[in-house]
Parts: structure tokens; C-alpha cells; sequence
């Protein structure tokens, strides 16, 4: 287990009163966990990621843009989450996470209708996809992975992991629902979907229950005491950003979040390559989508109990492992064994967004957290955006997948051995904001 963080100045033990409301996270927590399911699952980035590939077709049928051209929609959305997410952490502090989130989900409902008059000129769509990032600016895992942070320590790896699975169910949910949509309707009722999805949100007011900032309120309860408490702990921006171990978390995931993000765009025609029917080669990767969902639950129940960088070093290094597997197969290789290293490589991928949100959380405190955590997604996203263009012009110059694999071998062991360097969980306090 985790040691608890201070509460107080000096390094004291927290009060009796401030550390009780961790005995029953989960049973006075649950509320905040479907509120944070239901904010992942809506948030801009899983709508637009999950929604496009469902997209590409009648988008194309209806405008006549290519495939390739449409899979750019993918670079601007990245932009536009690069850069939009590292003002969410500011307006959230200024402005108050529930005012913030509840005018970017109306916001976002009113942009995906906005969609459903796209212009015939594809640079349009690629002006929304960068634009609505922005608008949706309330809507990212930051403020989700805010707020469950306040309100869980003890089973913050867990809770975090829970409300991540948000992104799976887009992922499961959304593909379906739109096809049924625009089987019926055209493309013009996928965005339409998307925005009743976030205005069904919105009208529930569910997003209320967000924390407002009221300055200079003193807590009433000894829950609100604990939660303003561990608000108040934690490095200020500056000090963060200058210390070593925040640039330890961004290049060590970034190399892994590259790694996984050609893995997850490649394995399909891999196993194509191999002589797998297309939909054998689908349904081996749904494999993938099984294996994100279970080992990112798994890791955040070992990195509440066990050292969460020691966590991260065994596995964000298994798609190294399902790499290597990859490199040894040919056309005789037996089905399971492809099953097996499709595995290995979503479990990776289900675990370094958990990782993140807990170790910018554990090591640098809640105090700044919602702009330390946004500027490091802004800088994972970056390479995200970057890295497909470097894998293209690797199977360009190669014309087989082994360079490719063994890139994203190396990035997977060596970013979680970065981690490794972490060193031990720092007691922070609110008088460490005076650093």
C-alpha cells in the first residue's frame, strides 16, 4: 500500500477526521466514480477517436474524400488536444471545474450538430476536428481524473482505473449506435448522435456535482476537510515543471504511448501480411480492446497496494514481449500464439493512462495537478501525433513490419525503465507551496 500523503505542515500525521473518509472511499465515493465514467465516455477525445472509423466510409461515400485523407483527421485532433489541454488546469482553478465543464458540454453538443452541415471541402473537417478540442476544453480526463483524485487516496490506482474504462465502452458502444444511426438517417445522424449524447449529459446535471471554487469557504465536514486538505498538497507548477522526475514521467510514457499508438494503428495489417482473412485479423484484435480493459483495472488495484513505478516498469515493458512474438511470427504460426501477443500489447496500452494520472498525483501532489497532468498529455499527444508520420516513412524505406516492431520493442523497455528512477513516493503538504 501507498503511503498516505500529509495533510498537514511539517510532515504531521493527518487528523483522525481528515484520514476517516478513506475507510469508506468507494462506499461515500461512488457518485464521483459514475459521474467520472459517464465525463470519460462523453469527452471529446473518446467521442471523435472512437466515432471515426465508423465515419470513414459514409464520409467518404458522401463526399468522395479518400481514406488517407480522412485518417488525417486524426493529426488535427491531436493538435488540437495537444495544445487545448493545457489550459484546462487553469480555467479550472480560476473558473471552477463545474463552471467550466458545464458550459464545454454545451458547448461540444451545439459543435458535433454544427457537423452535421460539414461543407463538401475536407479542410473543414479538418478545421472541426481541430477546433473541437476547444470547445470541449471541460470535457478531458483531466477534469475527471481531478476530481476522483480528491476524492480517493488510499484507492486511488483503482478508482482511477475504473473511471478510465469510460474510453472502452466509447470504443465498444459507439460503433454500433452510429451505424444504426446512419443506416437510417446518413452521416449527418452520426455527429447528431454524438451531440445528444453529450447534451443528454448535460441536461442530466450530473456535471454539477463538480466542485465549485469558492474562495475562502471554510469546509463545514470533516470530508470536506480531507478533500480541501489534499487539494491544498502538493508542488507548485513552477517547482514542478523544473524537477526531474516530472520530465522522467513525460519521456518515459511518451516513448511508451508512441510505441503502443503504432501498435494499435499497425497490428491488424501485420496479421493480414501474415495470410489472416480480414476478419479473422479483426476479430484476433478485438483481443486488444479485451486486454485494455482488464489489464488497466488489474494495474490500478497493484499500484494502490505495490510501488507504482515498479508497477509500470513490468507492464508497460509487456508489449516489448508481444513485439518479440510478432518478430518470430510467419504464416505457420498457430492463431493463439498471434491471440497472445496481441495481449501483451493492450494490457500495455490499458495501463499507462492509469499510470500517469496516479504518478502525477502521487509525486507531485493535487495542488497544480490539473495543469501538471494536462501539460504531460499535451506532450504525450505531441508525440502521439508525431510518432504515425515516423512509422509511415519507416514502412516506406522498409517495406516490412520488423523495423517497426523493434522501434516500439526498444520504446517499451526502455520508457518503463525510466520510471524506475522515480524514487520513493515524497510527503507533500500544504506548506510545500511556499517552495
Amino acid at each position: 500500500m501507498s503511503p498516505p500523503v500529509a495533510l498537514a505542515g511539517g510532515g504531521a500525521a493527518a487528523s483522525p477526521s481528515a484520514a476517516a473518509p478513506s475507510a469508506g472511499e468507494f462506499r461515500t465515493g461512488w457518485p464521483t466514480l459514475l459521474l467520472a465514467l459517464a465525463g470519460v465516455g462523453t469527452s471529446v477525445s473518446a467521442l471523435l477517436i472512437y466515432s471515426l472509423g465508423t465515419l470513414i466510409v459514409p464520409l467518404q461515400q458522401a463526399f468522395g474524400w479518400s481514406r488517407a485523407d480522412l485518417q488525417l483527421a486524426v493529426s488535427f485532433l491531436a493538435a488540437g488536444g495537444a495544445i487545448s489541454v493545457n489550459f484546462v488546469g487553469w480555467l479550472n482553478l480560476r473558473y471552477g471545474m463545474r463552471a467550466v465543464s458545464g458550459m464545454s458540454l454545451l458547448a461540444l453538443a451545439l459543435g458535433f450538430v454544427a457537423l452535421t452541415q460539414l461543407p463538401a471541402s475536407v479542410g473543414w473537417l479538418y478545421l472541426a476536428y481541430l477546433v473541437l478540442p476547444f470547445i470541449g476544453i471541460g470535457t478531458t480526463p483531466v477534469t475527471w481524473t481531478h476530481v476522483v483524485n480528491l476524492h480517493f487516496e488510499r484507492h486511488r490506482g483503482l478508482a482511477l482505473s475504473l473511471v478510465l474504462c469510460g474510453t472502452g465502452l466509447a470504443a465498444a458502444l459507439l460503433p454500433p449506435l452510429l451505424n444504426a444511426a446512419m443506416a437510417r438517417w446518413g452521416w449527418q445522424a452520426g455527429y447528431a448522435t454524438l451531440g445528444a449524447l453529450v447534451a443528454l449529459f448535460w441536461l442530466s446535471s450530473a456535471w454539477r456535482r463538480l466542485p465549485a471554487r469558492v474562495p475562502g469557504q471554510a469546509p463545514k465536514e470533516p470530508a470536506a476537510s480531507h478533500t480541501a486538505a489534499a487539494a491544498a498538497a502538493g508542488m507548485p507548477w513552477q517547482q514542478a515543471v523544473k524537477s526531474r522526475n516530472f520530465w522522467v514521467c513525460n519521456i518515459g510514457l511518451a516513448l511508451v504511448v508512441s510505441a503502443i499508438y503504432g501498435l494499435t494503428a499497425n497490428t491488424v495489417p501485420l496479421l493480414r501480411d501474415l495470410g489472416l482473412p480480414a476478419a479473422t485479423a479483426s476479430a484476433v484484435f478485438s483481443a486488444f480492446g479485451i486486454a485494455l480493459i482488464v489489464g488497466r483495472i488489474a494495474v490500478g488495484a497493484l499500484i494502490d497496494r505495490l510501488w507504482a513505478p515498479g508497477v509500470a516498469a513490468v507492464v508497460l515493458a509487456l508489449p516489448a514481449a508481444g513485439c518479440a512474438l510478432f518478430l518470430t511470427a510467419d504464416a505457420g504460426t498457430p492463431l493463439p500464439l498471434l491471440v497472445l501477443a496481441t495481449v501483451l500489447c493492450g494490457v500495455g496500452a490499458g495501463a499507462e493512462f492509469d499510470i500517469a494520472a496516479y504518478l502525477v498525483a502521487r509525486y507531485f501532489g493535487l495542488r497544480d495537478y490539473g495543469r501538471l497532468f494536462g501539460m504531460h498529455l499535451g506532450l504525450v499527444t505531441i508525440g502521439s501525433a508525431v510518432a504515425p508520420f515516423g512509422f509511415a516513412a519507416l514502412l516506406r524505406s522498409t517495406g516490412g513490419y520488423h523495423p517497426l516492431l523493434m522501434l516500439c520493442a526498444a520504446a517499451c523497455v526502455i520508457g518503463p525503465a525510466l520510471l524506475l528512477s522515480l524514487g520513493r513516493y515524497p510527503q507533500l503538504s500544504p506548506t510545500e507551496t511556499s517552495t
